[in-house]
């Protein structure tokens, strides 16, 4: 089952089930996927955007909730970084296993070779091929620093 699908019985279930919060991070998944649809569409892909982007959104979203939340945090501010944990534990149930640091590095080492890069100048070539397939499964600016490190030895 695709993701907008998989989101769209969630909704439908929190509805059901009368889960105020998981109902309200739910639409703003929706929301963040219909905005980049009209985008597309206004860009002429009239089909909107594809599960790839889809699993882009929902890792950016995640990214955003865990800065808010050390923000929150930070600040003194427990009650709001609870809430935005909470967002955050909502949208990684679709998104696919991360990956452990081990198998980041096994990726890493196959997308070198399999791209064929020497060099630091290469590494733009390696990133691309991680992300087409370990889209929301690793976090990409650590791994920029680990194909660099790679790179450059």
């Amino acid at each position: 089952m695709e993701l907008r699908a998989k989101v769209n019985e969630a909704v439908k279930q929190a509805m059901k089930d009368k889960a105020k919060d998981r109902l309200s991070t739910l639409r703003l998944i929706n929301a963040a996927i219909k905005d980049r649809d009209i985008a597309a569409r206004g860009d002429g892909n009239e089909q909107g955007v594809g599960e790839a982007e889809v699993l882009a959104i929902l890792g950016k979203m995640v990214k955003q909730r865990k800065e808010s939340a050390k923000t929150y945090e930070e600040t003194g501010r427990l009650d709001l970084a609870e809430r935005e944990l909470g967002e955050i534990e909502v949208i990684e149930e679709f998104l696919p296993r991360a990956l452990s640091e081990t198998e980041v590095g096994e990726a890493v080492a196959a997308a070198i070779a399999e791209t064929g890069a020497e060099s630091l100048r290469d590494m733009g070539k390696v990133m691309g091929a991680l992300k087409a397939k370990y889209t929301g499964q690793m976090d990409f600016g650590t791994t920029g620093a680990l194909v660099k490190q790679k790179l450059a030895s």
